[in-house]
C-alpha cells in the first residue's frame, strides 16, 4: 500500500517521463512538481519505490523510468477523474449505423480521426457474437467459372468474394437463388441453410455441384469467428520518439498489417463493454510488450463493436482517453445527416 507522499511522487515521475522521455531525477520533481518537498526527501521516496517495483534505475547515476505497474496507478487515477460521457457507455455503437457509409465506413472514419488526435494509431473492430443473420446477398456472375458474393449482414456490415462455379450459372439463375435467400433474412444462417439446399436438390438439380460450392463457401464464413479492422494512418508515428527505434515501429506495424493478428490481440485485450486500458504485457501477450491498447468496447445486435488506440508504453494517456471520449460523443451524436469526419 503507498503512502500519500508516494503516490504523489510515483505519479510525478511518469508525468515527467511521459512528457520528456527522459530518466527522471528527484532535483527535477522538486523543481516542477513537489516544490514544498526536498529533493532528499523525494530521493528516499523513489529508492523505496524502486524496491517495491514501481520505478527503475536502469545506470546507477541516472534517474528512475516507471514501470508497467507504475503506469497501471497512473492510468487508474486518470480513469478515476474521467468524466462520464452524457451518452453513456454503451449507447455510441447504436448509432454507427445511421453513418451514411454503414457500420464498416463509420469505424474506418473513426479510426483515422483517433489517428490524428491521438498522434498514435486509431483502431476500430466489429465481431459478429452469434450466428450471423442475413439483411441481403447477391450473387454477381463474373465469367462461366467464377461468381462474386455479396454479403450484407444485419447492422450494416460487408463482406465480399469470389467463389468458383463448377458448371456455368447465369445471370438469372444467381438472382433466383439471391431472391429465395434474401426472402428469409433476418433469420440465422442456420435457418436459411437447411431450406436453401432442400431448394436447390428439388428447383436447381442442373447446378447443384455449382451451388453447393457456393454455399459451402457462405457456410463457413458465416458459421466462423469474423471480426473485422480498421486503422487509421501510422504517418503520425514518425514525429514520437519511442518510433525512431525502427525495430519498435516493425514491431508494431507487424500487427497492424495483419488483419488476423489484430483482430486476435483485440479479442484477448477486450473484457468487457466499456473503457479497458491494456498497458505492456499486462495480459502475458509478448506482441504487446512495448506498447499500450486503449479500447472502448460495446455489444449491440449480435455485434461487438470496439474503438480505440495502440501506441507506445509511454503514451499521453490522459489525451488519448480524452480524444477516444470527444469520437465517441460525436458518435452518440450522429444522425442520418451526419458523419464522423
Amino acid at each position: 500500500m503507498l503512502t500519500e507522499r508516494q503516490l504523489e511522487v510515483l505519479l510525478s515521475v511518469v508525468c515527467e517521463f511521459i512528457e520528456s522521455g527522459d530518466h527522471v531525477g528527484s532535483r527535477t520533481l522538486s523543481k516542477r512538481y513537489l516544490t514544498g518537498r526536498s529533493a532528499a526527501t523525494i530521493r528516499n521516496e523513489m529508492a523505496d519505490l524502486e524496491e517495491m517495483g514501481y520505478l527503475m534505475q536502469p545506470h546507477t547515476s541516472a534517474g528512475r523510468v516507471p514501470t508497467t505497474s507504475a503506469y497501471r496507478i497512473f492510468v487508474d487515477s486518470v480513469l478515476r477523474r474521467r468524466k462520464e460521457r452524457a451518452s453513456g457507455e454503451g449507447e455510441w455503437v447504436e448509432n454507427l449505423k445511421a453513418h451514411r457509409d454503414g457500420v464498416e465506413g463509420a469505424l474506418a472514419s473513426a479510426s483515422e480521426l483517433l489517428s490524428n488526435l491521438s498522434s498514435y494509431v486509431g483502431v476500430a473492430a466489429v465481431r459478429q457474437l452469434r450466428q450471423a443473420r442475413l439483411n441481403k446477398i447477391d450473387f454477381i456472375r463474373l465469367s462461366s467459372q467464377s461468381m462474386l458474393l455479396l454479403v450484407v449482414l444485419e447492422g450494416g456490415v460487408v463482406h465480399h468474394k469470389v467463389v468458383p462455379m463448377e458448371y456455368d450459372l447465369s445471370q438469372d439463375a444467381l438472382e433466383d437463388l439471391a431472391r429465395r435467400i434474401n426472402a428469409l433474412s433476418g433469420n440465422e444462417w442456420g435457418e436459411i441453410r437447411a431450406a436453401l439446399r432442400s431448394y436447390i436438390a428439388q428447383e436447381l438439380s442442373r447446378y447443384t455441384d455449382s451451388c453447393r460450392v457456393a454455399l459451402d463457401e457462405l457456410d463457413k464464413f458465416l458459421s466462423s469467428d469474423r471480426t473485422s479492422v480498421f486503422t487509421g494512418s501510422l504517418s503520425n508515428l514518425f514525429n514520437v520518439p519511442d518510433f525512431q527505434d525502427i525495430g519498435r515501429f516493425r514491431a508494431l506495424f507487424s500487427i497492424l498489417e495483419q488483419e488476423s493478428a489484430m483482430a486476435d490481440l483485440l479479442r484477448k485485450c477486450d473484457a468487457a463493454d466499456g473503457l479497458s486500458v491494456v498497458i505492456g504485457g499486462e495480459k502475458g501477450l509478448p506482441e504487446l510488450e512495448n506498447f499500450s491498447l486503449i479500447v472502448s468496447s460495446s455489444s449491440a445486435a449480435g455485434q461487438k463493436t470496439m474503438l480505440g488506440v495502440i501506441g507506445p508504453k509511454r503514451m499521453n494517456y490522459e489525451k488519448v482517453i480524452s480524444a477516444l471520449d470527444k469520437v465517441l460523443y460525436e458518435i452518440s451524436d450522429l444522425d442520418e445527416s451526419t458523419e464522423v469526419e
